[in-house]
């Protein structure tokens, strides 16, 4: 299975966080799944980083490091990805999770997270708790 990480998912992979839930770290480590993570995600740490969110406790620069030496592997954001975010209903108002949702819906990739709202978007996303 090709999995996107949404930004939480992945930091609390990275981190091996006790936040990540049980679930997710099984389909993160299954040998058969490419892990993905998007530029856009790397973007929304950079940004919330720099303004110094606490819940950004890393730079970009650290995250893409880390992301790296997972083996994950990085998904830019093409011009086609930004075009599929006007298709999508008016669920949620974040632009990055937006983004992600184009993202997976486009590539096709099954984008994991924990944001119900998120999940709400298409039966495709995997929603874990």
């Amino acid at each position: 299975m090709r999995l996107l990480l949404d930004t939480h998912i992945a930091l609390w992979a990275i981190a091996d966080s006790p936040r990540l839930p049980a679930a997710a770290r099984r389909l993160i480590l299954a040998p058969e799944n490419e892990v993905y993570v998007s530029a856009a995600s790397i973007w929304e740490i950079s940004i919330k980083h720099g303004l110094g969110r606490g819940d950004m406790p890393i730079s970009g620069e650290t995250a893409l490091g880390y992301f790296r030496a997972a083996g994950y592997r990085l998904l830019p954001v093409q011009p086609e990805h930004a075009v599929a975010v006007e298709t999508l209903p008016p669920l949620h108002a974040d632009p990055f999770d937006r983004l992600l949702v184009a993202q997976a819906l486009t590539e096709p990739l099954r984008l994991l997270t924990h944001d119900e709202t998120v999940a709400r978007y298409n039966d495709t996303i995997l929603l874990v708790r």
